[in-house]
């Protein structure tokens, strides 16, 4: 693993979406296309509706179409009404695309800037799996290649300095977002996936954590 000065490996957001391809995609797939139209913790959208986003925004990637304000709430709602008519296989078809070919684009930009993005397509797969009623939704295989790319997502999202020791993940002790003078770092103690939907800002609703010395709302990455 090679690592920029800042801790960034700009290689870690293309293992994390091809990971999440091989893993994602055969269980889309075979998911009969009813249930495409469950709704996902994401406000207004539908299971095929967060998937719309995602392709689009990895392909948006891969075709350089990166538009000041590309991926504000309006431009993804129109991304998302443009494929509307889009049979569902399409829809896959693209997102099965942006998940092969948007990491080594995202890797070429030195200012990490994409990277979020990638972290973001796996919180959205999860999404998907929570509304099918899959298992392990926000953690699974590629919940290691996930963390560290929030550590640096964190920071650069400018997140206050949090310890979390962690119940059920190989590594059982993160160090996310800045130290802060004069301020103690937070700590977490829980489950890795109620991590994630910390960060994420997804529903807490039947988990059970312990967070000192910040509030969810100072955690959130996603905005």
């Amino acid at each position: 693993m090679c690592t920029n000065d800042d801790g960034r490996d700009p290689w870690l957001p293309d293992r994390l979406l091809r990971t999440e391809r091989d893993l994602l995609m055969p269980l889309l797939r075979r998911t009969p296309e009813e249930a495409y139209e469950l709704r996902t913790a994401c406000p207004g959208w539908t299971a095929r509706q967060v998937l719309a986003h995602c392709g689009a925004a990895l392909v948006r990637i891969v075709e350089d179409r990166l538009e000041e304000g590309v991926f504000l709430p309006e431009a993804n709602a129109c991304d998302v009404a443009e494929r509307e008519d889009w049979p569902l296989d399409r829809i896959l078809d693209e997102l099965e695309r942006g998940l092969t070919e948007a990491g080594p684009v995202i890797a070429e930009r030195e200012d990490g800037r994409l990277d979020a993005v990638a972290l973001g397509e796996w919180v959205h797969a999860g999404d998907v799996r929570e509304a099918f009623g899959e298992p392990g939704a926000y953690c699974g295989k590629a919940l290691e290649l996930a963390l560290p790319l929030l550590t640096v997502t964190s920071r650069k999202r400018e997140t206050p300095r949090l310890v979390g020791v962690l119940e059920d993940a190989t590594t059982p002790r993160v160090s996310l977002g800045n130290a802060i003078a004069g301020r103690p770092p937070a700590t977490f103690k829980g489950d890795a996936s109620t991590l994630i939907r910390i960060y994420a800002g997804r529903p807490l609703v039947r988990t059970r954590y312990e967070l000192r010395g910040a509030t969810e709302q100072e955690l959130l990455i996603y905005r």
